[in-house]
């Protein structure tokens, strides 16, 4: 009985472990199956977990609101913005190709919400991650080179929303 017990423990801490190595490498390569899989996992689960305190003092992501380029709709997803000197920055782990991001590049406008505060942010542009690790906690550096974070988005033209 111990020894089932303990070959199904072994099965299943191997599993876990060739799944962690496919989530790492996965994401690492850009691999198109694995970011589909962790982009819905993270838009049907974890989007809305987020979203009950993105945004708020102290939380470790915000919101950027955008407006959906085909249905018009208002859409809120979190991330992790950074002030910058003249606006924010928004390391895109998952690539160029997440509809939020799509929606603020065709639109040249979002709405971000961070620590309790609302912005208007415009003249969104991609640049090499490179351009904005100094504004980046040294953990988030060293995650962002591992992971192979290539790319960013600046925000400009901040403007604090009253309430």
């Amino acid at each position: 009985m111990f020894l089932q017990l303990a070959s199904i423990a072994g099965v299943i801490v191997m599993a876990l472990g060739l799944l962690a190595g496919a989530f790492f490498f996965g994401m690492r390569s850009k691999n198109p199956l694995v970011l589909g899989a962790v982009t819905w996992f993270c838009r049907v689960w974890m989007n809305k977990v987020q979203l009950r305190t993105a945004g708020t003092p102290g939380a470790y992501a915000g919101i950027i609101r955008t407006i959906g380029r085909v249905s018009g709709r208002e859409y809120q997803t979190p991330v992790s913005p950074v002030p910058t000197d003249d606006g924010f920055a928004i390391a895109l782990p998952y690539g160029t190709r997440t509809n939020w991001l799509r929606n603020v590049l065709a639109s040249g406008r979002a709405t971000l919400v961070t620590e309790g505060e609302t912005w208007e942010v415009d003249r969104p542009e991609l640049v090499p991650m490179s351009d904005v690790e100094p504004w980046f906690p040294p953990s988030d550096v060293r995650a962002h080179r591992r992971m192979r974070v290539d790319d960013a988005l600046r925000l400009h033209g901040v403007r604090a929303v009253q309430a």
